[in-house]
C-alpha cells in the first residue's frame, strides 16, 4: 500500500480511545454452545462511527450463513484465545464475518475456526474465515484462520448492475492454515499488501493455494504486494497467479514445500519476484505459462525443486528445475543475480 493509502487508513479508523462496546453485554455467552450470532451482530450495529467491538476470551459459535457484517468506521478487537467458531452447514456461500461495501474497517487478535470437519455438504468451495468485497480500506490483523470449508480469507468485488472493487486492502501478521480451498484468494481489487502472514497446508479441493491471485472473468486485479510471508505445505502451488493480474511484487518470501509449483504464473503481468527462498517444492521453483507478460525474477534463492520431474528430464539444465518459462510468455527476465543450488 503506498504511504498515502496507509496514511488514510490510520486518520479512519478509531484510536485506542474511542468507545468500546463488550461484547458480553449484548448478551454473547462465548461458551462454546450458544449461538452468538444475533448477540454480537446487534453489538456491532450499536457501535458509533469510530467504535470498536471488544471481544474477550471465550468461543463464540456464527452461524456463518447469517456471518458477522462489519459496518464502516469500526474496529473489532478480539483477545488472543477469543475464538470464533462457524456453525455446521451446507450453505453453497457461507462467512464467519463479512465485510461488504464498506470502509474503514478492522479486525485484529483472535482466531476464526471454520467447519471443515463437520461440514453437513460434501460440495461448495465458498465457505471463508474473511470475505471482503467491495470494501476500502480494511486491515485484517494478528488474525489465525484455519479449518474453513472455503479460504481463509477472500478479496473481491462486487459485481453485477453495480461493479466495485475492493480497494486499498492490508493483511498483516496473520495465519491461515489448514483451509480447505486457499489460504488467501485475491480477485477484483486494486491496491492490496500482505505482509508478514503464512499461508500454510491448504488441502481438499482445487486449487489448494496458499495464495490464489484470481479474479472472475471480466474483473482483474491490480497493484498487489506480497513481502515477507511464508507460502509453505500446500497441496497445490505456494502462490498462483491465474490471468488478468497485473503490477504483483513478490519479495523476500519463503516458499517451501508445496506440492505444486512454487510459483505459477498463467497469464499474469508486470509481475517481480524478488529476494525469495523458492526450495523443496513438488513441481518447479517459478513457472511462466503462455500468456505472461513482463515478469522479473531476480535475487532468489532455489534449491531442492522439482525432484519427481528430474526422473523425467534427467538430462535438462539445473536452471530447468527451478525457472520453467515457456516459448509463448513474452519478455520474461530470468537475472543472473538468482542463485541455484
Amino acid at each position: 500500500m503506498g504511504a498515502g493509502a496507509g496514511l488514510l487508513l490510520a486518520s479512519a479508523l478509531p484510536s485506542p480511545r474511542a468507545l468500546a462496546l463488550d461484547a458480553r453485554a449484548f448478551g454473547a455467552r462465548g461458551d462454546g454452545v450458544t449461538d452468538d450470532t444475533r448477540a454480537l451482530q446487534a453489538a456491532i450495529d450499536a457501535l458509533p462511527a469510530g467504535g470498536t467491538l471488544a471481544l474477550g476470551s471465550g468461543n463464540y459459535v456464527i452461524d456463518p450463513e447469517r456471518s458477522l457484517r462489519l459496518r464502516s468506521r469500526t474496529r473489532l478487537s478480539m483477545a488472543p484465545d477469543a475464538r470464533l467458531i462457524a456453525r455446521a452447514n451446507a450453505a453453497p456461500r457461507a462467512y464467519v464475518l463479512l465485510i461488504e461495501d464498506v470502509h474503514d474497517v478492522q479486525v485484529s487478535g483472535g482466531r476464526i475456526v471454520g467447519d471443515r470437519d463437520h461440514h453437513l455438504s460434501t460440495t461448495g468451495e465458498w465457505g471463508h474465515g474473511i470475505m471482503v468485497r467491495g470494501a476500502e480500506r480494511v486491515l485484517l490483523r494478528d488474525v489465525h484462520i484455519t479449518k474453513c470449508w472455503g479460504d481463509g480469507i477472500s478479496v473481491g468485488g462486487i459485481s453485477g448492475a453495480r461493479v466495485l472493487p475492493s480497494r486499498d486492502i492490508r493483511i498483516e501478521d496473520v495465519v491461515c492454515t489448514g483451509n480447505r480451498r486457499q489460504g488467501l484468494t485475491i480477485g477484483r481489487s486494486r491496491n492490496v499488501r500482505v505482509l508478514r502472514s503464512h499461508f500454510l497446508a491448504t488441502q481438499g479441493t482445487l486449487p489448494g493455494c496458499g495464495i490464489d491471485i484470481e479474479p472472475d472473468p471480466g474483473a482483474d486485479a491490480e497493484d498487489i504486494g506480497i513481502e515477507a510471508c511464508t507460502l509453505r505445505g500446500n497441496h497445490g502451488a505456494g502462490l498462483q497467479v491465474y490471468e488478468r493480474g497485473r503490477r504483483i511484487t513478490v519479495r523476500r518470501c519463503i516458499i517451501r514445500g508445496n506440492r505444486g509449483d512454487g510459483v505459477l504464473i498463467r497469464g499474469g503481468e508486470q509481475c517481480v519476484l524478488e529476494d525469495n527462498d523458492i526450495a523443496d517444492n513438488g513441481l518447479r521453483g517459478i513457472v511462466v505459462r503462455g500468456g505472461g507478460r513482463d515478469i522479473v525474477v531476480a535475487g532468489n534463492r532455489f534449491s531442492g525443486n522439482a525432484m519427481g520431474l528430474r526422473r523425467q528430464k534427467p538430462q535438462a539444465m539445473k536452471g530447468w528445475m527451478h525457472v520453467d518459462v515457456a516459448k509463448t510468455a513474452t519478455d520474461v527476465r530470468v537475472d543472473r543475480s538468482n542463485r541455484f543450488e
